[in-house]
């Protein structure tokens, strides 16, 4: 089988807009849903609705994939899964580290997920030397000291960190000159990073602000219609919560923007 080192997946080549490639793993969550309940064609409104996009979005992300459908019949499940597999890169096999096993990387570790869309868990590093030979999730903890090793020896591409935000940059540094040129970063901090090297950022906190700012409006909303009055004078919006201190290293770097989630 091939692995991330040897084969690199080839949407930028092809011209694929990002914001298409971020929506290809919605497509192929609803996809994979439809494949293991054996329905064997999914019209583009079907699909755009389990995925939770527009069906004139979605039809525009397949061209640039060179998928039209068939009018009246509509998408071949099956054929998308593997068509959208391929240009994501899951036809391989994607060695991944993770350094910090903390809760939050334990959790990460045992996350089935992963397998199952092509990313094997290569190796759990982490700093505290009683952790060292500790397994997690059926995975032996390897010491920090080791972490250039095992990326040459695994051949290793994905990094993913879990540490304390005050070493995640020391770490995203050992880890990119070892090698790794795509980052996961769930640490609270904004990595700085050399050009070729791809980070997306999770960030739950910012998550769940985010949800607090809606349901706050959401609440000014209803109190302000409760208590409208009937000349129809605007009522005042609600007020937005103030933004949260910067919890980053003070370099910007390609992450600092755009947080992502993981797949379902």
């Amino acid at each position: 089988m091939a692995t991330g080192r040897t084969h690199r997946p080839a949407t930028r080549s092809r011209g694929i807009p990002e914001a298409t490639v971020a929506r290809l793993p919605l497509y192929l969550r609803a996809l994979t849903a439809l494949s293991e309940r054996s329905v064997p064609t999914v019209s583009s409104e079907e699909l755009a609705a389990a995925a939770g996009v527009n069906s004139a979005k979605l039809r525009k992300d397949f061209s640039y994939l060179g998928s039209y459908g068939t009018r009246g019949v509509g998408y071949d499940v099956e054929y998308l899964v593997y068509q959208i597999s391929r240009e994501l890169g899951l036809t391989q096999d994607w060695p991944v580290v993770i350094v910090g096993i903390g809760n939050l990387g334990a959790a990460l570790a045992g996350y089935g997920g992963f397998a199952s869309r092509g990313f094997r868990v290569a190796a759990l590093i982490d700093a505290d030397p009683a952790m060292a030979g500790k397994p997690v999730a059926g995975i032996p903890v390897q010491h920090s000291d080791d972490l250039e090793k095992i990326i040459h020896d695994d051949g290793v591409s994905i990094g993913v960190i879990a540490t304390p935000a005050g070493v995640a940059q020391q770490v995203c540094d050992r880890l990119v000159a070892a090698g790794v040129t795509s980052i996961l970063n769930f640490a609270p901090t904004v990595l700085s990073v050399p050009d070729g090297v791809d980070v997306r950022k999770v960030d739950l906190s910012i998550e769940l602000q985010i949800l607090a700012f809606h349901e706050q409006r959401k609440a000014g909303e209803e109190a302000g219609g409760e208590n409208a009055p009937e000349t129809g004078a605007e009522t005042p919006a609600a007020a937005m919560p103030p933004a949260p201190r910067s919890t980053g290293s003070g370099r910007k770097g390609p992450d600092g923007d755009v947080p992502a989630v993981m797949p379902a």
